[in-house]
């Protein structure tokens, strides 16, 4: 219990003197924002403060921080001092930096900052795989919400649709979470997404908040040293570990919480929303550092059942999501808190699909300014979803395939952009080792576990090569690709200024 709290604090203390730090490398200022000089009434609106606050929480949340950090506990202790360092270091100044180099460029999406930064077959090549994974979260985030749901109520025999078996709860659960993703990509941001979250983000910030509570007295009055690893589970924890390297493994396996490329295609859509910079450490950095407190809660309550219930240190992490909600706050509340993971998947995948649509628009220059043109643009996404979503609900294999692939793809994201970042500190005659040290060490980190993962080690397909060989070749590539973005930053002073118009208008406010 004493490293989940120095954890806890560590995040408290990372945003307001880390946080800062970043911040003046990155010197938000007055200058009027993308909202207000290209409003549109869609996608560029001005919010809230605290709404942008909520809606960025949710849209990298996922469920990350809760089903990847119930996997990942299982690594051990090491993981209450990995996420927050990890966080503070890595995953917030990821996010950070993303969201303000969007917010210096008219909003512009991700892949549109990559090509800044990089040449043209990059940002294709980029584009192309970032559309890709983001296909695939739509999916993921369609399927285990639904499968949540259908875990939750009883359902009758299964039924076939086009050969795949379905129970009938999850086929309605499934349509329904898609018919919302649908509907909140073609409204305006304000309509839908700006609504409702707030509601989403209260449940989900008073659901943590119960667990831990509930963590704090079962270890005071009810089961001292919760957190204790129990002989019984350090067999299978051991076991777990010896299949699992923690380098890469853990990395890949705990993203949200620590690390996530996943954010910075969420990022532009508050950067669209935000009227002042000088709101971004808060709105990025910090919600990020909110998201690193509830991955600790959950990873606290997972290694309390696993060292409760050794047996559940097998059981599918949904399966164990629920073992912990009943088992700590009982059946009515635990009811509550699993609607909200389950909210917490929803209000991923639907971003993903927004920021999928903003991005095809920008790559092909389509105006989204007519409700016509974003139906039209969606349609193409709706079919491959679907598709993704028969192939994936196939069998179980399908389904582990699709999740796997979208960790570790989530990660080359991570990569790509804090070394892109980098670029553009670099050549803004700024600080760019804050990202560009994070971005080395994702980039061995997801290297290494492409290189090294296969179905006989027990992950997806991979290259198969043995461990140490994968980690000497991920370190020479990493270095490599960060003595690159060095020297080309280095190279490139003043060749990546902000946005002509948005420059300008920074200087009228001098």
């Amino acid at each position: 219990m004493l490293m989940f709290f120095l954890g806890l604090l560590a995040l408290y203390f990372g945003y307001a003197l880390y946080g800062r730090f970043v911040e003046k490398i990155l010197q938000p200022d007055d200058r009027a924002t993308p909202a207000r000089l290209f409003a549109d009434g869609v996608d560029y609106v001005v919010l809230p403060h605290w709404k942008n606050m909520l809606i960025q929480l949710l849209n990298i949340a996922g469920v990350g921080p809760v089903i990847g950090v119930i996997l990942g506990v299982k690594f051990g202790p090491i993981v209450f001092l990995i996420i927050p360092f990890g966080n503070i270091i890595g995953g917030a100044v990821h996010d950070f930096v993303a969201g303000m180099m969007s917010l210096r460029h008219k909003g512009a999406n991700h892949p549109a900052l990559i090509r800044m930064a990089t040449n043209t077959p990059v940002y294709v090549a980029f584009s192309v795989f970032m559309c890709f994974l983001l296909l695939l979260v739509v999916a993921v985030f369609i399927n285990v919400p639904a499968a949540l749901i259908s875990g939750m109520v009883p359902s009758s025999a299964a039924i076939t649709v086009f050969g795949v078996p379905f129970t009938p709860v999850l086929l309605l659960s499934i349509l329904l979470i898609f018919l919302y993703y649908i509907t909140s990509t073609i409204f305006p941001i304000d309509k839908i997404i700006g609504k409702i979250y707030p509601v989403f983000g209260l449940m989900l910030l008073i659901g943590t908040a119960a667990i831990m509570v509930s963590l704090v007295w079962h270890e005071s009055f009810i089961t001292p040293n919760l957190l204790k690893t129990n002989p019984e589970s350090l067999p299978l924890f051991q076991s777990f570990q010896e299949k699992n390297p923690i380098l890469p493994c853990l990395f890949v396996t705990i993203a949200c919480g620590i690390l996530s490329g996943f954010h910075a295609t969420q990022s532009p859509i508050i950067a669209r929303t935000m009227i002042s910079e000088k709101q971004a450490r808060s709105s990025f950095y910090g919600m990020m550092v909110v998201e690193g407190a509830i991955a600790l809660v959950w990873a606290a309550a997972g290694y309390a059942i696993y060292n409760l219930m050794p047996e559940q240190i097998n059981a599918n992490p949904n399966h164990v999501l629920l073992v912990i909600t009943k088992h700590f706050l009982g059946s009515w509340m635990g009811s509550l808190t699993v609607i909200a993971v389950i909210i917490l998947a929803i209000t991923s995948g639907d971003t993903a699909m927004r920021s999928l649509r903003l991005s095809l628009a920008e790559i092909f220059h389509l105006d989204q300014r007519r409700a016509h043109s974003r139906i039209l643009l969606c349609l193409p996404i709706i079919g491959i979803v679907i598709a993704l979503l028969f192939w994936s609900n196939i069998d179980k294999k399908s389904f582990g395939l699709l999740w796997n692939y979208f960790a570790w793809g989530n990660q080359v994201l991570a990569s790509f952009t804090l070394l892109s970042c980098s670029v553009w500190l670099f050549s803004q005659r700024r600080n760019g080792f804050v990202t560009l040290i994070p971005g080395i060490f994702i980039t061995f980190i997801v290297t290494t576990f492409i290189l090294w993962t296969s179905p006989e080690h027990g992950g997806p397909y991979g290259f198969g090569l043995e461990l140490p060989l994968a980690q000497t070749i991920g370190l020479a590539l990493a270095l490599l690709l960060g003595f690159w973005a060095w020297r080309s930053g280095n190279h490139r002073i003043g060749d990546i200024p902000d946005d002509p118009e948005y420059t300008a208008n920074a200087e009228s406010q001098k």
